[in-house]
């Protein structure tokens, strides 16, 4: 169930992106950042599921937190700060006349 959540996170972050690219730039760049992000989630769990290998036994932490999921967790987490370095100001939250009135 746990890594449900986390494949859902990762899917909806996706579908995210990809429209904001698609609006703001075109359906070409849309698909660039898409497989960007493949490719770095595939690599990014490969990496961490190796990591995680050499310090948790296979069963982890119990049957619903194993070391699939750990390696997920921590991929989870790293992503989160590389993307939000790498997004950052790319991406815009609010519109730029909403910015300055709010500033």
């Amino acid at each position: 169930m746990i890594t449900a959540f986390f494949f859902y996170v990762h899917i909806i972050f996706a579908l995210y992106v990809f429209t904001k690219r698609w609006q703001e730039e075109s359906l070409g760049a849309a698909f660039l950042v898409l497989i960007f992000i493949g490719i770095i989630f595939s690599v990014g769990w490969t990496l961490s599921y190796f990591l995680v290998s050499l310090v948790f036994e296979p069963q982890g932490f119990g049957k619903f937190y194993n070391r699939d999921t750990i390696s997920l967790t921590l991929l989870t987490i790293l992503e989160f700060f590389f993307y939000s370095f790498y997004f950052k100001g790319r991406i815009k939250l609010l519109p730029s006349s909403e910015k300055s009135t709010n500033s």
